[in-house]
């Protein structure tokens, strides 16, 4: 009987590693997955910046691969960007070799974008023929990959709204396009989390784990109300602070009818309720990291609460700095990078309530 009982025990013991090491090679490939999609969206934020999106102005998802190889095919390139109300109403006078400049932000976005799904896709389709991925894991990791593919779709809806009346993309779909980036974003990481060693420490408070989702749910929505400000070019007036238009709360913020239509087209608007927004968030980041070290100092989640608030206050600074300076790109990258940190940080602080998924053994992944 004790002989049984010991090979049952080591191979359980057994179990349990190969079930710690499936997780840590999951670990590393999400890790790579959330660098690739940091890049990407910093990418997308340079290609906004320097008003490249419309550069490339037909959908070829396998062949856009390709750049153009030859001084024809760049010719035909320029020629189709030239149909186009940005090129008649903006950039008239721009050059071939101008033109270049913009293009290779697009096709640097968009084969950074096809990257990932590669990336993704590969190593999910080998970890999970190979039985190294949870059954609890398989139809979230399979949601992601269905929101990347979806993804792919939303960017070209978002650049077919620049290619026809408008000069620039739609801030709804850019909005959208950022949003979705983000949420994919966010899935990794709290997963990714999910399969991290927790300390095992209890909430600080019975709203902590609740706190903190919102706080992750406001740093969200404050990446959306930032694709309406940068979709409006809203940062390039009022550029001042903490006044905005001489005033703490300035005039003329429902000029438009509807009134709830300012609230997505009117630049004044939306940039004054970006900024409530980041207040807002300063606040309940916070009220937490006070309340966390109130009620339990020194533990890790009163520790992650104290890095948190240094997160959304050093993005604050940024913010202010960005909209001082007028939204050099160089600081509109930045403030675009700090937002996507805090987010990241957010999540998983939030996801640390949860705790360590519960392991599975290996054989429980293969039924």
């Amino acid at each position: 009987m004790a002989q049984a009982e010991l090979a049952t025990e080591q191979v359980l013991l057994s179990e349990i590693g190969r079930t710690a090491r499936n997780r840590r090679q999951i670990r590393g490939w999400l890790a790579v997955v959330l660098f690739a999609l940091f890049a990407l969206v910093l990418v997308g934020g340079a290609t906004r910046l320097t008003e490249s999106g419309l550069s490339i102005t037909e959908w070829k998802p396998i062949h856009g691969v390709i750049p153009p190889l030859s001084a024809a095919e760049w010719e035909e390139e320029f020629r189709l960007y030239q149909r186009i109300p940005q090129y008649e109403q903006l950039n008239k006078d721009m050059t071939v070799e101008e033109f270049k400049t913009i293009f290779w932000w697009e096709w640097a976005h968009r084969l950074l974008a096809r990257s990932i799904g590669v990336v993704f896709a590969v190593p999910l389709f080998f970890f999970w023929v190979t039985g190294r991925i949870e059954r609890r894991l398989r139809l979230p990791l399979l949601g992601i990959l269905a929101l990347g593919g979806f993804q792919g779709f939303i960017g070209w809806w978002m650049v077919s709204s620049g290619l026809v009346e408008r000069t620039e993309v739609s801030q709804y779909r850019l909005a959208t396009h950022l949003v979705i980036a983000c949420l994919i974003f966010g899935a990794c990481m709290w997963i990714f989390r999910g399969l991290c060693p927790h300390s095992g420490d209890a909430p600080p408070t019975k709203r902590s784990q609740t706190v903190a989702g919102i706080i992750a749910a406001l740093g969200l929505f404050q990446i959306y109300l930032g694709a309406l400000v940068a979709g409006l070019d809203a940062g390039l007036s009022y550029n001042t602070w903490p006044l905005m238009d001489g005033a703490i709360v300035p005039a003329d913020l429902f000029v438009q009818q509807p009134a709830w239509i300012n609230l997505f087209e009117n630049p004044k608007t939306v940039q004054f309720v970006h900024r409530v927004g980041a207040y807002l968030l300063f606040a309940v980041a916070l009220w937490h990291m006070v309340t966390s070290w109130r009620d339990a100092p020194g533990t890790t989640h009163a520790r992650r609460s104290v890095l948190l608030f240094g997160l959304v206050t050093l993005q604050a600074a940024i913010g202010i700095t960005t909209l001082l300076l007028q939204v050099p790109i160089g600081w509109g990258v930045l403030h675009q990078a700090g937002a996507l940190i805090v987010l990241g940080f957010a999540i998983a602080h939030w996801r640390g309530f949860v705790g360590e998924y519960p392991r599975e053994t290996a054989i429980e992944v293969r039924d």
